[in-house]
C-alpha cells in the first residue's frame, strides 16, 4: 500500500493478492529449505535502498508511465539508453529530448492493439492495461536439498538475481555470468541493493561472440544443477546453448521472461505488472501498484519452484502470468490495516566485480 497512490495523497489498496501469494511462496520456500523470509515485505526491497516512492501513473522509479490510448490505457517503459529511439521508430517520429510527450499525442489517437503490435516488432517494453488471466501453480512435490548444488545464473536486474540468491541462501552455490558488451545493468544501480543480491556470489565474465567464450558457456551449463536465465531462446542459441538440450542431461533450467518463453515480447516489473491488470484506480485514472512488482514476485516463485523441482525440468516463469495469478476478487488487506513503509533488509557480505572470479571458475571446469 505505501508504494501505491498519488504521491500528494493517500496510500491506495491494491487490487489482488499480491501479498498474501508471496506469503505462501515464501512459507513454501522454508518449509522445503529452512530459510525464512518476510515474502510481502520482500515485494518492496528495492524501494527501500533506492527511497522511491509512490507516483501515481508515473513508477516509483520514473522510467514507465501509464498513458491514455484511443480504448484505454497502456504502460510505457523508457529504461535502456536505445529505448527513445526505440519509441521514436514505433510512433514514426525522431525522439528528441523528452520522450513521454511523443509517446503521450501517440497513443492518444491508437488503440492498445496498435501498440501492442508495434511494441512486440520493435522490443519495446509496453503494452494495454489489460485483465490478464492465468492460473500459475508452483511445482508441487518433494522438496530439493539445495545444498552445495551448483546455480549458473545468466539473468540480470532483479527476478532472476532474486531467485539466484535465495537459493544461495539455502546453501546453493552461484556462479553470476555477464559479458563484456552488456553487463548486469543493476549494477549501475543502488550498490547496496545490488549487494544484497549478490554478496557471495562468484563473478564470471564471458564474450559468446568468441569461441572460446562459448566453450566456457557450455562448460558451465554442463557443470551445473541449476540454471537461472532471462533470454529469448534466440538469444540463448547465439550463445551456443541449447536449454531443452540441457535439460534432457538432467539440468533443472529456470527461464524467466516477461509473456513466456513462447512469446517475443519483452518488458520489465512495473510495465509487465500494469499490463496484466495489476493497477489501481481513483477518479483521475489508474496507478501503479508497488516498484516493479512483477520482479519480486517472479523471483520468489521461481525460487520455490526450484526448491521443489526435479532435475530435469524446465521451469517456464512468466512474469505476467505470475502477476495474473494474483488477481483474484479477493484483496490482502483493507484499508484498516497499518500502512509499513519499505524497510531494509541486513546486508552481510560482499558483492564481487564484473568477471573477478573468471579465471578460478575456468580452472575448476578446466577449461
Amino acid at each position: 500500500m505505501a508504494l501505491t497512490g498519488r504521491a500528494a495523497g493517500p496510500p491506495v489498496v491494491p487490487p489482488g493478492r499480491a501479498a498474501s501469494v508471496a506469503t505462501a511462496m515464501a512459507d513454501q520456500f522454508a518449509a522445503a529449505t529452512g530459510v525464512r523470509l518476510d515474502g510481502a515485505r520482500l515485494l518492496s526491497e528495492r524501494a527501500a535502498f533506492t527511497g522511491n516512492r509512490r507516483r501515481g501513473s508515473v513508477s516509483p522509479g520514473g522510467s514507465c508511465r501509464l498513458l491514455s490510448t484511443v480504448d484505454g490505457w497502456a504502460a510505457v517503459s523508457v529504461a535502456r539508453p536505445d529505448d527513445p529511439a526505440l519509441l521514436g521508430a514505433l510512433v514514426g517520429e525522431e525522439v528528441r529530448g523528452d520522450p513521454w510527450p511523443v509517446a503521450a499525442e501517440w497513443l492518444r489517437s491508437h488503440t492498445g492493439a496498435e501498440l501492442a503490435e508495434r511494441a512486440e516488432l520493435l522490443g519495446v517494453a509496453a503494452g494495454p492495461v489489460t485483465r490478464r488471466v492465468a492460473d500459475f501453480t508452483v511445482v508441487k512435490g518433494k522438496p530439493r536439498d539445495l545444498r552445495g548444488l551448483l546455480v549458473v545464473d545468466f539473468s540480470a536486474l532483479w527476478a532472476g538475481p532474486l531467485c539466484a540468491r535465495l537459493l544461495g541462501l539455502a546453501g546453493a552455490r552461484v556462479v553470476k555470468v555477464e559479458t563484456p558488451w552488456r553487463p548486469d545493468g543493476a549494477r549501475a544501480g543502488n550498490p547496496d541493493f545490488y549487494r544484497l543480491l549478490h554478496a557471495g556470489h562468484r563473478s564470471v565474465c564471458l564474450d559468446p561472440l568468441d569461441a572460446s567464450g562459448r566453450t566456457a558457456m557450455a562448460a558451465l551449463v554442463t557443470a551445473a544443477d541449476v540454471v537461472i536465465e532471462a533470454s529469448r531462446p534466440r538469444a540463448l542459441a547465439g550463445f551456443g546453448l541449447d536449454a531443452r538440450a540441457a535439460v534432457a542431461a538432467g539440468k533443472t533450467w529456470v527461464t524467466i521472461t516477461a509473456y513466456g518463453r513462447g512469446s517475443n515480447r519483452v518488458g520489465f516489473g512495473d510495465d509487465v505488472a500494469a499490463a496484466s491488470g495489476l493497477v489501481a484506480y481513483d477518479d483521475a485514472g489508474p496507478m501503479f501498484c508497488g516498484d516493479a512488482i512483477a520482479d519480486p514476485l517472479t523471483g520468489l516463485t521461481a525460487a520455490a519452484m526450484v526448491a521443489y523441482a526435479p532435475a530435469g525440468v524446465m521451469l517456464d516463469v512468466s512474469m505476467a502470468d505470475v502477476v495474473a495469478a494474483t488477481l483474484t476478487d479477493e484483496q490482502s488487506a483493507d484499508g484498516t490495516v497499518p500502512v509499513v513503509e519499505p524497510q531494509r533488509p541486513p546486508v552481510n557480505g560482499y558483492a564481487a566485480r564484473i568477471g573477478e572470479h573468471t579465471a578460478e571458475v575456468l580452472a575448476e571446469l578446466r577449461v
